[in-house]
């Protein structure tokens, strides 16, 4: 639940913070000219975090003990300043401001008409998402398996292993010995 609960919520913030966000018309030359802003546009905080969100996801089952309490606080974490980040920007001019002063050619210009979309708010959705597989993994997560230590080295120094003898006499023994890499020819 944890790992599909914080997948679809990093790709549902992703994906809202491409959207348009809000829409505006300034007032150029007598005219009046639209403006639209992306989430993006608006704040990158939102996508930034659910990026952070879906590595601590994966990363949450590759450690054990302190790390997973670790890095499941980092995805409930990610999933509450995604969602802080997504309503600060509902109500946000600034982008819109910053285009209507380029297209007017004055610094202080402002957008004129103001209006937002749901988009903010399915970021808000995605960082719910998100800190509900955190709140899962730092609840459960010490349940969950981690992964295997069989391929992990010990540290302790390996024995050599001993060359087999190539008996020259025997052509498969010296195509053996050259199969391992070695010179059949060198004694």
């Amino acid at each position: 639940m944890a790992l599909l609960s914080g997948a679809l919520g990093a790709a549902v913030a992703l994906l809202a913070t491409r959207q348009q966000w809000s829409e505006g018309t300034a007032t150029v030359a007598g005219g009046s000219f639209p403006l639209t802003a992306k989430g993006s546009d608006v704040t990158g905080v939102p996508a930034s975090l659910a990026i952070v969100g879906l590595a601590a996801l994966v990363a949450v089952f590759a450690v054990r003990r302190a790390g997973r309490f670790l890095v499941a606080a980092l995805l409930a974490l990610s999933g509450a300043g995604t969602i802080a980040a997504a309503l600060l920007g509902v109500n946000d001019s600034s982008a819109l401001d910053e285009q209507a002063a380029k297209a007017s050619g004055d610094t202080s210009a402002t957008v004129d008409t103001l209006s937002h979309t749901a988009w903010p708010y399915v970021a808000v959705a995605g960082g719910v998402l998100l800190l509900l597989a955190g709140l899962l993994a730092l609840r459960y997560g010490r349940l969950w398996p981690a992964m295997s230590g069989r391929y992990e080295r010990s540290g302790a120094p390996r024995p050599r292993r001993q060359a087999p003898v190539v008996d020259p006499d025997r052509p498969e023994d010296m195509w053996k010995a050259l199969d391992r890499g070695e010179d059949p020819t060198g004694a």
